[in-house]
């Protein structure tokens, strides 16, 4: 049955998805709150879909952690749900994503025009004061920036290193950083066609103040997300999660 389920929510989604892009490409035209409007109605479709067909639902735990004001939130990063669920989390983020995206038809329009933080992988430091002057221009309209620190998806029960985006950004914008904890993973699996019915956690974080060296929030932020997140993952059926000794972010 989840099979089946599970076969009925992509369609739909797809579906809902491609007329979505067509039918609302006049609102690229319009003020940025407009577009925005139109993409709540999207996401909170999406969210029905998922809740009516999958049978997954969501709760958030550390609301009051999330500050009045511009912060980076440096959320864990286990599959495609939590790229959908953002826009509901946070008041209007920018997300950081990789440039590829821009460069979709249709969609990559609208990351333009919804002020995505857009950063070529291949470009090193050059995508790195890129990535920040974008920020930057983001956090002085008071909007919350968003990045996975592990630079892509990480299933439950596997490691991988933090790169430095976070900490670039952490130092070039003197913002506090909220660490997002979750376990998306255990329900909706990298690339996994079938999807487990639940409720997903997400918690947000005291958050960890600006002005630290980057190493020691580096180190701060590594530790307490892996371990809520972990907490997370196991209290739902995941695995726990080894970590080298001695493993550092790297850029």
């Amino acid at each position: 049955m989840t099979i089946l389920r599970s076969a009925l929510f992509n369609l739909l989604f797809f579906g809902w998805t491609t007329l979505c892009c067509f039918a609302l490409l006049p609102a690229l035209l319009l003020p940025h709150r407009v577009t925005m409007a139109w993409i709540f109605v999207w996401l909170r479709v999406t969210y029905w879909l998922e809740k009516t067909f999958l049978g997954i639902d969501y709760r958030v735990v550390g609301r009051e952690n999330l500050p009045d004001g511009a912060c980076i939130v440096a959320a864990k990063h286990q599959s495609a749900w939590e790229t959908l669920k953002l826009h509901l989390l946070l008041p209007d983020p920018a997300i950081v994503l990789k440039s590829e995206l821009l460069k979709v038809p249709v969609w990559g329009k609208y990351l333009l025009k919804t002020g995505m933080i857009p950063v070529d992988r291949g470009a090193g430091s050059k995508a790195i004061r890129s990535m920040i002057d974008h920020a930057k221009v983001r956090v002085a309209e008071g909007r919350p920036i968003a990045i996975f620190p592990q630079g892509t998806r990480t299933a439950p029960g596997t490691w991988r290193p933090y790169r430095i985006g976070v900490g670039a950004l952490y130092e070039g914008l003197s913002v506090p950083v909220v660490p997002m904890a979750l376990n998306s993973g255990v329900f909706w699996g990298r690339r996994a066609f079938r999807k487990r019915p639940g409720t997903i956690t997400v918690e947000f974080l005291p958050p960890i103040p600006p002005g630290l060296p980057r190493e020691e929030m580096m180190r701060r932020l590594e530790a307490e997300l892996e371990a809520a997140s972990e907490r997370l993952s196991v209290a739902a059926g995941g695995p726990p999660t080894p970590r080298p000794a001695g493993a550092t972010a790297t850029v």
